[in-house]
């Protein structure tokens, strides 16, 4: 028989380590959202193959720092502490990231 586990995280202490937390994750998506600005606002000429290639880059650099963002937010301490809205962004930039990267 399991005995029901006691919750040590009292809800005032919540909000401290919700800043402290969010800090590492807003260094991962802020860069994350600059590249995926970044790769929707560079509009190629049609024979403009190298800047072609700058904005797969960059959205290939806004769907790394998503993933590491989302590696980051399932371990078992954000996904307790954070809420469910850390888990929103970085699948919307990897989205758009990515559909940018298919459609230049």
């Amino acid at each position: 028989m399991r005995l029901p586990r006691e919750n040590i995280d009292l809800p005032e202490d919540r909000g401290c380590l919700q800043w402290v937390l969010g800090i590492p994750l807003a260094l991962l998506y802020v860069p994350a959202v600059f590249t995926c600005c970044t790769a929707l606002w560079m509009r190629p000429q049609p024979g403009d193959g190298p800047l072609r290639d700058d904005i797969r880059f960059l959205a290939g650099c806004c769907l790394v720092l998503c993933l590491t963002g989302l590696l980051v937010t399932i371990t078992p301490l954000f996904r307790r502490t954070m809420g469910r809205w850390w888990f929103a962004l970085p699948f919307l930039l990897a989205t758009i990231a990515y559909v940018r990267a298919q459609t230049v």
